[in-house]
């Protein structure tokens, strides 16, 4: 059985979207943001404290963008993952990637230094440059995508893990200084009926903490 440990709207959100995408059967596990924290023994389950962590048998996961190519992968053929044998998969690739270490990346500083961080710790300074800097990426990444998906024009696991930077960009204040073209994707994406079932999903646990 496949198992997720999730926090409402974090990193995990990528890891069930996907599971729902795949209509695969899966345990979720709600946990209060941020675990490491709050979550007695969380870090036996998980060594790193982050969220997510993801398990499939004796198998561990704690990479985000991995998770979604892991289980299309093992769990398909499906569409959602672009084989080595199609011209797209370097994109494919690329995109998976760009999603957590160039997108989602910098919004962490932002995340931390405006919400998690005790008052006196809190850094405007940092926090409004790395907000400046995300936005600089976003916009640079429009370049690179496609008219309605970020590749293969197709929906793939690269949409889920670029998409969900929007999400976490959307949560901290920054929707309305998208680029026009990630504007219309970001709508786009919410129609999905896989991203509409995680969410719901999601809705029994507590209330995101981010």
């Amino acid at each position: 059985m496949i198992k997720l440990y999730h926090c409402p709207d974090a990193r995990s959100f990528r890891a069930l979207w996907a599971l729902e995408e795949l209509d695969l059967d899966y345990e979720l596990e709600l946990m209060p943001f941020p675990p490491r924290s709050r979550v007695p023994g969380y870090r036996d389950l998980n060594p790193l404290g982050t969220v997510p962590v993801l398990f499939d048998g004796q198998h561990r996961l704690t990479e985000s963008a991995a998770m979604g190519h892991y289980l299309g992968a093992k769990y398909g053929p499906t569409d959602l993952v672009v084989a080595p044998s199609e011209p797209a998969f370097a994109d494919y690739l690329n995109f998976l990637h760009m999603g957590e270490a160039t997108l989602t990346f910098p919004q962490t500083i932002v995340l931390r230094y405006t919400r998690l961080e005790p008052p006196e710790r809190r850094a405007t300074q940092a926090a409004d440059d790395y907000r400046l800097w995300f936005l600089a990426r976003l916009k640079a990444a429009c370049l690179m995508t496609g008219d309605t998906f970020v590749c293969a024009d197709r929906f793939t696991m690269a949409d889920i893990s670029f998409a969900y930077a929007l999400l976490l960009a959307e949560t901290l204040g920054m929707a309305e200084s998208f680029p026009e073209k990630a504007k219309t994707y970001w709508r786009f994406m919410q129609t999905r009926e896989g991203f509409k079932r995680a969410k719901a999903a999601q809705a029994k646990g507590p209330a995101p903490a981010i």
